[in-house]
């Protein structure tokens, strides 16, 4: 089979998708296996981690590879990604060679790599990832870039297991307060695998200028259609949290003030009272609520709410472990190293 990369899951389909989740339910109930016997693995942090690295390490190992963890923060050279660029300074490499070289070592080469929230124009293009996609011959995984797709399968493993079939329901990414603008990420996946998997789409957020990149927007709204189900964008707290089954809380960024947050402060003052509360979830239908963590307690959401039967945080935490395993074994198929 033609080798395969895992680096959003707009890229594969519903049943591809549930296919992994259903794999990795299989892992969860028995966690070891020999798919990565003999094999290994290339973890790049460009940024630090601590559920995607322990759970992609132990993963490996549960199925019988080796994890190479690497820091590019620090122990292994940057890498210059840019076509015909002049390496006269900064980085010593380029990834035309990192990239191949690496795979002449490992079976699957895993990246994550934030923004520099300096041009998002340039940065939306997902340049790092995408490069070394290109020039790997070995399958390449996000480990969460400006999409974070093995966050998207544990969170959907999450609601299945909780709501049962996710068709129809109504999910809530809700935008919720923090001290700093934050990376997109998981906001685009949350819109992303819940329109993907035909729940309809609410987002809540304190002011338009939060509305995520068009690429994503409008995946999730042709996503939705294609299901039947609806899209919706609003900044009324009531309207948002009336009859959802779930509530996901994440904040972000707003993309016309990218790497100029100082000019963002009046629109975020208006999302001050948005942490998700009793009071809150009091208007959903019964409805579950989660977070990719890590979360800031009373400020994206109140302990009430996080010490609750309803929060799945941890169940979604513990699934990235079961699906990055899933993953891994269905990327490895077609290795050969």
């Amino acid at each position: 089979m033609p080798m395969r990369h895992f680096l959003s899951t707009e890229d594969w389909s519903r049943s591809e998708l549930q296919s992994l989740i259903d794999r990795a339910r299989e892992f969860r109930d028995s966690p070891r296996g020999d798919a990565l016997k003999g094999k290994s693995i290339a973890l790049l942090f460009f940024n630090p981690s601590l559920r995607t690295r322990t759970s992609f390490d132990l993963g490996a190992h549960q199925l019988g590879g080796h994890a190479i963890v690497l820091d590019a923060r620090g122990s292994v050279w940057p890498v210059e990604f840019e076509e015909g660029a002049v390496m006269d300074q900064g980085p010593e490499e380029h990834v035309k060679e990192a990239a191949r070289v690496l795979s002449s070592y490992v079976d699957l080469i895993a990246i994550r790599a934030f923004p520099k929230f300096e041009d998002w124009q340039a940065e939306r293009e997902d340049p790092l990832i995408t490069a070394y996609a290109k020039y790997a011959t070995v399958p390449v995984i996000n480990m969460e870039t400006i999409v974070h797709p093995c966050q998207e399968l544990a969170l959907m493993m999450a609601l299945q297991d909780r709501l049962g079939d996710v068709r129809g329901k109504d999910f809530l990414l809700t935008w919720v307060p923090h001290p700093k603008p934050l990376n997109t990420a998981v906001a685009n996946s949350a819109i992303l695998i819940a329109s993907k998997f035909g729940m309809n789409v609410r987002m809540l957020v304190p002011d338009e200028v939060y509305t995520l990149d068009p690429r994503y927007m409008g995946a999730a709204e042709r996503f939705c259609a294609d299901a039947g189900c609806r899209f919706s964008l609003t900044t009324n707290v009531e309207e948002a949290y009336s009859g959802a089954h779930a509530v996901y809380a994440k904040s972000w960024g707003a993309l016309p003030f990218y790497g100029q947050w100082e000019a963002e402060a009046p629109y975020r003052a208006k999302g001050a009272g948005f942490m998700v509360d009793e009071a809150k979830m009091a208007l959903t239908d019964d409805g579950v609520v989660s977070h990719c963590l890590p979360m800031r307690r009373n400020v994206k959401i109140a302990d009430a709410v996080v010490d609750s039967q309803a929060f799945l945080g941890i169940s979604e935490a513990e699934n990235r472990l079961h699906v990055q395993k899933a993953i891994m074994e269905t990327l490895a198929r077609g290795t050969t190293n």
